[in-house]
């Protein structure tokens, strides 16, 4: 078992202990409950039953011990469903160590086969992003997709995503409390949308004059001319009172319903959000600018959001029908609420979007964390900012479990800008481009990637390896093919330093054609800001080395053919593959 392994099981055992003890607490509690409200039900009936005074004093202090159970009662249930859900993320941690999926959301929806995000496996089942995600909220989510869709492009954006994941990676358990305060919570997607949409609405009663004095007035009539009716008999005033209040309210109706659609049932959001900011005001930020800027950032925010969730909470209560009946009558309930809404809004507005984007950066932060802790022996690349380069040692991808892993050394854009990879099928040239894309990729996200060293120039990523025809937009795969080689062609032009894959194109022509169009499309890339890993079967490429010895460069992943048998190293060698392993298997498996 990996130190990794070892921590989490600790961490598991430790839970499940607590969950246990806070399980019996609760029925300790339940039995308690049930006890307290005998005995008080007891007093009362002897208090009635024998007109005992002395009974009463019994009864108050039972229905006082009762609501007091009732109170640690559901304490103890939240701190059993955190408990749950700091189990299940031990679990889950372990599980991925053994090499199967994470059970958090893997990203599908942002899944498209649009630059490099299907080439790389960076979304859905068994992807990059579901690798990576320990987010519990929309934002997280979108900030981690965002992320890993336009990485940063600068040394100074990316080493400080280094530091800040660097200082929280070994804060393990504060970690998976951030994470398992944001899992207590569930809420509609639509949610958000209408929190935005609330926050650019103007406020149009907390600035007006009389509302002012009406919550104070209105609500002192209702309750002076109930008193007078309770201890004169005389409702009618009263009636007057609450018809008053009733007119106020009902000015304002539609106002109040609409914003009650926007801002009712909300506090399941709000309190997930306050939670997660809490949770990271409990982690120990030392140097980090980062960390200290997104703490400056989300000061006080916990409690300002609580506070707008709470508010959300008081204004669902006008779903039932008995509260604002009797409260409207008396007080003009929702006309406090509404104030309370926009009274809230016109002190926080600004700063809402930016609390949000900051429990985005957060989750993306946390996440990243996680999986620099679960990988020890990956490692934070240096940056070189010049033209473009790699230059990796012990080189591999990090979907691959560590047991079945193959790595290699690798270096481009010194000697050569461009590297020809040749090899039979099966033997490991997809896997490898993929293995130099995906890391470039993770380090520009500031995330330690798979090997032993790496050094890099920040790229944008262009990529032809998997390509789909369709149906639905009736092309053919030649020609999302030549759409995927035009889209290279449009990033290069920008003139930003690149990283070009490529795998076997012009799959879809014959012979001659597609040596023909793959030379021309090699020399089209030569002179242009990038360095290339070009993948091929056509071996006739490889003597584009000796027309450009100091541009262009042969490698290889060869098969081996010994003793009837086939098989592959899976590493990257000098000069053109040699074997050819495809007659060799028809003929094996009698095709041929």
């Amino acid at each position: 078992m990996t130190d990794v392994s070892a921590a989490y099981e600790n961490e598991l055992s430790y839970y499940q202990q607590q969950l246990v003890q806070l399980k019996k607490q609760q029925v300790n509690l339940g039995f308690l409950r049930l006890l307290v409200f005998i005995v008080a039900a007891v007093c009362i009936y002897i208090t009635i039953s024998r007109n005992n005074a002395y009974f009463i004093v019994g009864a108050l202090l039972s229905i006082a011990l009762f609501f007091y159970f009732v109170r640690i009662y559901v304490d103890k249930k939240e701190e059993r469903e955190l408990a749950e859900k700091l189990v299940f993320l031990c679990q889950n941690e372990l599980n991925i160590q053994e090499g199967k999926l994470n059970q958090f959301n893997n990203g599908e929806a942002y899944s498209s086969y649009e630059k490099y995000y299907s080439d790389l496996d960076v979304f859905g089942n068994g992807s990059l992003f579901q690798l990576i995600n320990r987010t519990s909220t929309t934002i997280g989510e979108d900030t981690l997709a965002a992320q890993l869709k336009d990485p940063a492009a600068d040394k100074q954006k990316i080493t400080g995503t280094q530091e800040a994941i660097k200082e929280l990676k070994d804060q393990l358990k504060q970690r998976q409390l951030l994470s398992a305060k944001g899992l207590l919570y569930h809420y509609d997607s639509n949610d958000l949308s209408q929190i935005n949409q609330w926050l650019t609405e103007k406020e149009v009663f907390i600035n007006h004059p009389w509302y002012r004095i009406a919550l104070w007035l209105l609500p002192l009539l209702g309750i002076s001319t109930l008193l007078y009716w309770f201890f004169s008999g005389d409702y009618f005033p009263f009636v007057i009172a609450a018809a008053i209040n009733w007119m106020h309210v009902g000015r304002l109706a539609k106002h109040i319903k609409q914003q009650h659609q926007l801002m009712g049932k909300k506090q399941e959001l709000l309190d997930q959000y306050a939670s997660i900011l809490a949770a990271y005001h409990g982690f120990n930020i030392k140097q980090s600018a980062l960390l200290k800027e997104l703490d400056k950032t989300s000061t006080n925010a916990a409690a300002e959001i609580k506070q707008l969730s709470r508010i959300s909470s008081f204004f669902d209560q006008r779903l039932n029908m008995l509260v604002p009946l009797f409260l409207n009558s008396i007080l003009v309930y929702d006309l406090h609420c509404l104030w309370w809404l926009e009274q809230w809004k016109q002190k926080n507005k600004t700063q809402l979007n930016k609390w949000l984007t900051a429990v985005g950066q957060i989750e993306y932060l946390n996440s990243l964390a996680g999986f620099a802790y679960n990988n020890p022996d990956y490692c934070f690349p240096s940056i070189k900012e010049d033209k473009p380069y790699i230059k990796a040692k012990g080189l591999a991808h990090p979907l691959i479990s560590s047991s079945e892993r193959i790595v290699n050394d690798f270096e481009i854009g010194v000697a050569d800008k461009l590297q020809l990879v040749t090899g039979s099928n099966m033997s490991g040239k997809t896997t490898f481009l993929r293995s130099v894309g995906v890391n470039v990729l993770l380090a520009q996200c500031g995330a330690p990637v798979c090997a032993e060293a790496f050094e890099f120039t920040p790229m944008q990523i262009l990529s032809s390896i998997r390509v789909s025809d369709s149906l639905q937009e009736h092309t053919s795969y030649f020609m999302a093919e030549l759409k995927k080689l035009h889209s290279i062609v449009e990033g290069l032009a920008t003139g930003k330093p690149s990283l070009v894959l490529i795998d076997e194109i012009l799959r879809g022509t014959n012979s001659d054609d597609k040596s023909h169009g793959s030379e021309l499309f090699i020399k089209k890339l030569l002179p242009t800001n990038s360095i290339t890993l070009f993948a091929t079967h056509d071996l006739s490429l490889g003597s584009l080395e000796t027309a450009y010895p100091d541009l262009l460069s042969n490698y290889c992943f060869e098969s081996i053919i010994q003793n009837g048998e086939l098989s592959f190293d899976y590493r990257l060698h000098k000069g053109i593959a040699q074997n050819k392993n495809a007659s060799f298997l028809m003929e094996k498996m009698g095709i041929i």
